[in-house]
């Protein structure tokens, strides 16, 4: 090897990076015991920035494209270097890349529970979690505030400050928002857009373009789900009454299907004993005999003011017999109104 050939390889004549993996922010250059040519190239690749270093403070950033590296291209670390040559001979020099890639599908998410005034249902507890974008925007402030004179800077490294920002951003714009729990969860999109107006600052601060914010969910712990989804089911019920009377046909279906041993007979009489007292109060007539200031009217007779009770249903046309007992019901019913035998 020749002394040319040795005083070469100290020097370097082309810098340039190309990303090995996803997931790596920032790569210092490795400039150990080297120098920089002048007149050396620079390659910065779309989706990325070069940030020229001298003890510790940024001189030159360079977006992407090919470089030529002289006074010209270096008028920041030129002043500070002060040469007295032109910038003839090689210098010494840290270059930083920085991807400006889009760092998507970011998850976040609340640890535990966020507490807020509901204006529906007082004091609830919230689960929420969803996915976020982001990129580096300002090499400077990310190289002074975030990450340094490190090797390797990546994502998961920077993973839990920013959830932490998101998650505390988000517990002050629920706790003054004037959605409750239901409408939130009917407006995740208009919530989202709050959000990311919101955390954009803090994101800036450390260099970074927030991108985009999606929620992807908000929800109750398991208790108080269980207490939403009770209260949901009674006001879908509506009418107890004719729920109760709808729950026990249903039963009496149960029962005579199960005609297995002495177990099923009784399960079936129990049943339909229950059915027919149901039925049967939702079948009487919910007036009663008028009354005179003596006592009982007779039937037929007339009491003036009173209208008189319409006597039972005589068989005819529109009447039928009950199976079990003999008594009149009608045509139509499928019950007997005082035994409760299915017809």
């Amino acid at each position: 090897m020749t002394l040319g050939q040795f005083l070469g390889k100290q020097f370097i004549r082309v810098i340039e990076w190309n990303e090995p993996e996803d997931g790596i922010l920032a790569y210092r250059f490795p400039m150990r015991d080297l120098e920089i040519e002048n007149g050396g190239k620079l390659t910065v690749s779309e989706s990325q920035l070069a940030a020229f270093v001298n003890e510790g403070k940024i001189a030159d950033v360079f977006t992407p494209g090919l470089y030529t590296l002289n006074t010209r291209n270096l008028p920041l670390l030129t002043d500070l270097m002060n040469w007295d040559k032109a910038f003839e001979s090689p210098f010494k020099s840290e270059v930083y890349f920085f991807s400006t890639r889009l760092e998507m599908d970011q998850k976040w998410g609340t640890a535990t529970p966020i507490t807020i005034r509901d204006k529906e249902f007082g004091a609830v507890r919230l689960r929420c979690y969803g996915i976020y974008s982001y990129r580096i925007a300002d090499p400077k402030v990310f190289f002074n505030q975030v990450s340094g004179t490190r090797e390797l800077y990546r994502v998961e490294d920077l993973e839990g400050q920013l959830r932490d920002t998101i998650v505390g951003c988000m517990s002050e714009i629920f706790a003054t928002s004037d959605l409750s729990f239901l409408d939130m969860t009917a407006k995740q999109g208009v919530l989202g857009d709050r959000i990311i107006e919101q955390i954009k600052p803090g994101f800036a601060a450390l260099g970074l373009a927030l991108n985009t914010f999606v929620v992807q969910n908000i929800s109750l712990p398991d208790e108080l789900q269980k207490i939403l989804d009770q209260r949901i089911g009674m006001n879908m019920v509506g009418d107890l009454g004719k729920f109760t009377q709808f729950e026990a046909a249903e039963s009496l279906d149960i029962a005579a299907a199960n005609q297995g041993g002495a177990a099923g007979m009784g399960m079936g009489l129990g049943a339909g004993a229950a059915v027919a007292q149901t039925l049967s109060a939702s079948l009487r007539p919910t007036f009663s005999a008028p009354t005179s200031a003596t006592g009982p009217v007779a039937t037929g007779a007339v009491v003036p003011g009173v209208v008189a009770a319409p006597a039972a249903p005589a068989a005819g046309a529109d009447t039928k017999f009950c199976i079990e007992c003999g008594q009149p019901i009608p045509q139509r019913a499928k019950f007997c109104a005082e035994c409760g035998k299915p017809q």
